[in-house]
């Protein structure tokens, strides 16, 4: 099985812009202000940092803003999916299918969790999970599928609803869908509704990079289930008198900002997307390279900005354009991300006899150069204007190769 290549150039003494941004979305006086609050009201020893004055509040803002029934804040969204996961005490087989293509955190929740991780191909547009390919591994043992709105791309989840309705579990009945919208918070489904809404449960991050964000780390879960609802409460706060449970809320101050963040998100958003499709604009006469998809109405938030190199060039042309772009032009890009299997011991031991061409083959074609709403106009054409000359230099080199 091939390893895992560099997923960062080499050169990053010499980076300007960085791999990828160390902040999403973006704070102001609002975020400041409800800090200072927060800290002078729980200076007094009365009221402290106890977190439901404003975590409640906050939940039902999110649901109210996603049109989900409940919502449950998290410390993250990591320990967030793994309480998703652990309410459905999966027994030893039980199968959860996922895109390969994917961030290592959903596929760690999935074994820590019990479950059999499932692999399955992108679409090749998207790179979202492919529903065809989704059937192709969907067994009597099935249990869950896990779709992830990859870099900001919101999929279509009514072929997964279907399949799970077309293929039950003998005992649970159909699969539940879960979705990791880590990177799509504040998106719009293709059926027009926010994300969040559809599904079983829809997993959320306010990590630092993520498109809102409270004060580095956070979770929420969206759902219409009252049963998971109420047993997520439980699972968060060492279970009551009861039940099992560990500490896992969300603090105050997250809260706090969580608040703001939540109203300015479709402003970020916007910008975000603005600030994409005027890069797409400049890069659209750039032959060499396939730029994301363009869908509007919020359905793609472009988390990344991800470029695919042409098939000759997959891997070691890949390899040098990243390089040229960080080693002459001090631009960041990174490979977000490639097949959870290639990078992680522990999956790729998990899952061992399942391959994935397709994804292996998209990811190394793939690269995500440094994007943000708040880069000033020079910096953005300087970025572009790198990326078109070392896609040209590359592109000489393979033509006087052929």
């Amino acid at each position: 099985m091939p390893t895992d290549p560099s997923t960062v150039p080499r050169s990053l003494h010499a980076l300007r812009w960085p791999v990828e941004p160390a902040q999403g979305g973006w704070y102001t006086e609002a975020e400041h202000e409800a800090l200072r609050r927060v800290l002078a009201e729980s200076a007094n020893w009365r009221t402290g940092w106890r977190a439901t004055s404003y975590s409640d509040p906050f939940e039902a803002a999110f649901a109210t803003y996603t049109g989900a029934r409940h919502a449950v804040a998290f410390n993250s969204g990591g320990t967030a999916l793994e309480m998703v996961l652990h309410h459905l005490r999966l027994a030893p087989g039980d199968e959860v299918i996922s895109c390969a293509l994917n961030f290592v955190g959903p596929h760690l929740a999935v074994i820590s969790q019990g479950g059999r991780l499932i692999l399955a191909e992108p679409e090749p547009v998207t790179l979202n999970l492919d529903p065809a390919d989704a059937e192709r591994v969907i067994t009597p043992r099935t249990r869950v599928i896990l779709v992830t709105h990859w870099n900001g791309a919101c999929a279509d989840l009514r072929p997964f609803l279907d399949l799970a309705e077309r293929h039950p579990h003998p005992v649970h009945g159909p699969p539940v869908v879960i979705v990791d919208a880590a990177r799509a918070c504040g998106g719009r489904a293709p059926s027009g509704v926010r994300v969040g809404s559809e599904g079983w449960a829809t997993v959320f991050s306010f990590e630092s990079k993520k498109l809102m964000t409270t004060l580095g780390q956070g979770g929420m879960v969206t759902t219409n289930d009252p049963a998971l609802g109420e047993q997520l409460r439980w699972l968060r706060t060492y279970g009551g008198r009861e039940r099992w449970g560990t500490n896992q809320m969300m603090s105050k101050a997250q809260a706090a900002v969580g608040l703001v963040q939540l109203a300015r998100l479709d402003q970020m958003n916007d910008a975000r997307v603005t600030r994409a499709h005027e890069r797409s604009r400049r890069l659209a006469g750039t032959a060499e390279l396939s730029l994301p998809p363009a869908v509007g109405e919020r359905r793609h938030l472009y988390y990344r900005h991800n470029l695919l190199v042409p098939e000759p060039w997959a891997g070691a042309g890949r390899d040098e354009l990243m390089e040229l772009l960080a080693a002459r032009y001090g631009v960041g890009s990174i490979v977000n991300d490639p097949p959870t299997y290639l990078g992680h011991r522990l999956i790729r031991d998990h899952t061992r006899g399942q391959r994935c061409p397709r994804a292996e083959q998209l990811a190394a074609r793939l690269l995500c150069p440094c994007m943000h709403p708040r880069m000033r106009p020079p910096e953005e054409a300087a970025v572009c204007d790198a990326i078109e000359q070392s896609t040209a230099h590359i592109a000489r080199t393979y033509a006087t190769t052929d």
